[in-house]
């Protein structure tokens, strides 16, 4: 059978009608065809002299959402090939308009910018998100875009990288009407066999320093993804002085320089891994569609799951106990609502029915007739298989029943129930209602179906669900505790805390770990590491930690954890924590050095690298791609380097084994026992990133 062609050609009268039929989203793909079949058809229209005019538009939902990211994987002379194209277009000397709808989006607003008319359908929206990939628009973005509209918008579209709607659009001139379907082909025909082609983008832009200035002081304050956003600037201040085909060979080699660079192959494998991790197959169906839910347990965890089910149009019952700590839940969803009105995200009416899409409960009775309940209370496991034995009784039959946990046994907790084939884990990442990440947890029981139906709710509520299998801390918190493990120690041996942490940011990560710790709260790994002591007394911690619960230092909750936090949020240095740490080094004979940053930031990585690849060895990860997936959504790991797998290979599997074999001579060297999984790698000559398929 063959395949449908993904450009079709249909000619009304004097119209040359070219369509992108590209599913799902049009991609202008070099190696799909789609990019020579409109080459083809511009051509075409170009040689028939009953055509005076060319359309494009798109089939389906989107006009296009851009190039094929695929074809950036091979050499940077092969998007010669989309840059051939919008320069067909833009020559052509029949009149070209672009019929826009949907997503117009990168490579595809390209296309519309070669166009000598564009007219876009209302609700339509129109960017240039190259940045999020460390690229910038390299098919004639940079030159087109500020000579129509502007440098000041022009660079507010590429360097923020939000798309405009195209009622934003017709004020900046980028679009020339807000028109529909067929009303918008009349319309677009009638106004270029009137005036014909435009000539405007043969001039530079005019000069605006005002905005260059102002951008580049903006970066400058602000970590970066590469140097994308510097060269947008410098390519849009191009613009200001070149004519059109020497500003186009600046464009096309500062995005060529980019396109091999380190950041935009970590980002580009980043935006790959994120939408392979949900098509991992898993056999069975659904179940059946969830439509209703209960969480149990209203605190910070609990009413954060609501408000991000409610945010989805789902009705959840929400259950707790006591009637304050309801209420309080209760007004937790109702702030992070009211937040998405002021933010302009909701209408007021909008708002009062998300609202009212809660039903707040004091009894589990109420999760009677859920299909999914979701258990969110204190993380203890007697005190989650009491409950899940009385949500077993209560529950429907067929009914889902998951825990939030970020470290128990599930099946220590399914085992409460008589329905372990329909309990699993989903652990949300806090706060729930804005993070994207869930870990859904595989107990050694839980059915495919139960899987399924899991996977299906994360996907419907929007985000990012990553199967892991049952062990101490699944995937994410596993690898943390050896990364956690590594920072202690290096303030026992002669860091500060405020070293570790500014040492790990300027390398790229969020937020360092000290201070991750008391956002988090330093009670709850003090709970972990006590429960840890005693199943796992041949992994010992560092004491630092503890002290700091023993002095009710629990982070910024208290006002004070390895820092202080006077006005509630910023971490200002403690000398008293500063001393104590000292202090404690000698009492447990350690003679403190001086610690390079460099250290630092080799042993908390390959930390969390050797136990990547032990989890992998395990099975608890499928592949190194869902590792990286949840340490990018996760953990704050810089999206530029790809996640710690990807990294990994960066670094060079026989260097990090070397690196371990090392350290394993120095302090605490148990931590960096032989790895046989990473040295069965090295022995093979191969990589994490072959293991992703």
């Amino acid at each position: 059978m063959l395949a449908p062609t993904p450009v079709t050609i249909e000619k009304r009268g004097l119209v040359l009608l070219v369509t992108i039929a590209n599913p799902p989203v049009n991609a202008l793909s070099i190696g799909g065809g789609v990019v020579a079949g409109i080459i083809d058809a511009v051509n075409m229209g170009e040689g028939d002299p009953s055509v005076a005019v060319i359309a494009i538009r798109g089939s389906g939902r989107d006009f296009s959402c851009g190039a094929d990211i695929r074809d950036f994987e091979n050499a940077p002379e092969e998007v010669d090939r989309l840059r051939e194209l919008f320069s067909a277009i833009s020559a052509s000397r029949k009149p070209v308009a672009a019929i826009l709808h949907g997503n117009v989006l990168g490579g595809g607003l390209e296309l519309a910018l070669a166009a000598h008319v564009r007219v876009a359908a209302p609700g339509s929206l129109l960017g240039m998100p190259e940045v999020n990939l460390g690229l910038l628009p390299g098919g004639g973005g940079t030159q087109r875009l500020p000579r129509l509209i502007g440098v000041e918008p022009a660079l507010d579209m590429m360097i923020g990288g939000m798309p405009v709607p195209a009622e934003r659009a017709l004020e900046l001139g980028l679009i020339d009407a807000l028109l529909e379907n067929e009303e918008a082909l009349e319309w677009a025909v009638a106004r270029l066999d009137m005036r014909g082609k435009g000539d405007g983008e043969s001039r530079p832009a005019a000069a605006d320093e005002a905005a260059i200035k102002a951008w580049r002081a903006q970066i400058a304050r602000r970590r970066t993804l590469g140097s994308a956003r510097e060269d947008v600037i410098d390519c849009v201040e191009a613009a200001t002085t070149l004519d059109m085909e020497a500003g186009l060979a600046f464009e096309r080699e500062r995005f060529s320089r980019l396109l091999l660079s380190d950041a935009s192959r970590g980002l580009r494998h980043a935006f790959f891994a994120e939408r392979k991790v949900g098509r991992l197959p898993v056999g069975g169906q659904a179940l059946r569609p969830v439509a209703s839910l209960a969480v149990v347990g209203a605190g910070t965890m609990g009413s954060g799951i609501a408000a991000a089910l409610v945010a989805a149009g789902l009705s959840v019952t929400l259950v707790e106990a006591q009637d304050a700590a309801l209420a309080a839940g209760i007004s937790r969803i109702a702030a992070a609502i009211d937040r998405d009105v002021a933010k302009g995200r909701l209408t007021l009416d909008q708002a009062a029915a998300r609202k009212a899409l809660v039903t707040p409960a004091t009894g589990l009775d109420a999760c009677g007739t859920a299909d999914l309940v979701i258990e969110a209370v204190f993380e203890d496991l007697e005190v989650k298989r009491s409950l899940f034995a009385d949500l077993d009784r209560i529950a429907a039959p067929s009914a889902i029943l998951a825990t939030n946990t970020s470290t128990l046994d599930v099946d220590a907790i399914a085992q409460a129930t008589g329905r372990p084939d329909r309990v699993a884990g989903l652990h949300f990442f806090s706060p729930a209602n804005v993070m994207r990440l869930v870990e859904v947890v595989r107990g050694g029981a839980t059915s495919d179906e139960t899987l399924a139906a899991s996977l299906a709710l994360v996907r419907r509520i929007g985000k990012i669900g990553v199967i892991a299998g049952n062990c101490d801390g699944f995937i994410g918190n596993r690898i943390f505790e050896e990364y956690l493990r590594q920072a202690y120690w290096l303030l026992e041996e002669g860091a500060l805390p405020a070293q570790v942490d500014a040492a790990l940011e300027r390398w790229g990560m969020a937020m360092g770990p000290c201070r991750t710790m008391d956002l988090a709260g330093q009670d709850i790994g003090w709970s972990i590491r006590k429960r840890r002591a005693i199943t796992q007394p041949d992994r010992p911690y560092s004491k630092i930690p503890d002290l700091l619960c023993d002095m009710g230092r629990f982070g910024q909750k208290t006002g004070a954890g390895y820092y202080l936090y006077p006005d509630g949020r910023t971490a200002q240095v403690d000398p008293a924590i500063d001393a104590m740490i000292v202090k404690h080094s000698g009492e447990i004979g350690v003679a403190r050095r001086a610690i390079a940053d460099e250290e630092i930031i080799e042993r908390c990585l390959f930390a969390m690298i050797g136990e990547g690849a032990k989890i992998l060895a395990e099975g608890i990860a499928a592949r190194p791609l869902d590792i990286d997936v949840i340490y990018l959504n996760g953990y704050g790991f810089p999206a530029e380097r790809g996640g710690p797998m990807f990294h990994a290979d960066r670094i060079g599997l026989a260097h990090i084994m070397s690196g371990m074999a090392r350290m394993k001579g120095e302090r605490e060297g148990w931590a960096w026992a032989d790895n046989p999984f990473i040295q069965t790698l090295v022995a093979r000559g191969d990589t994490f990133s072959a293991l992703n398929g």
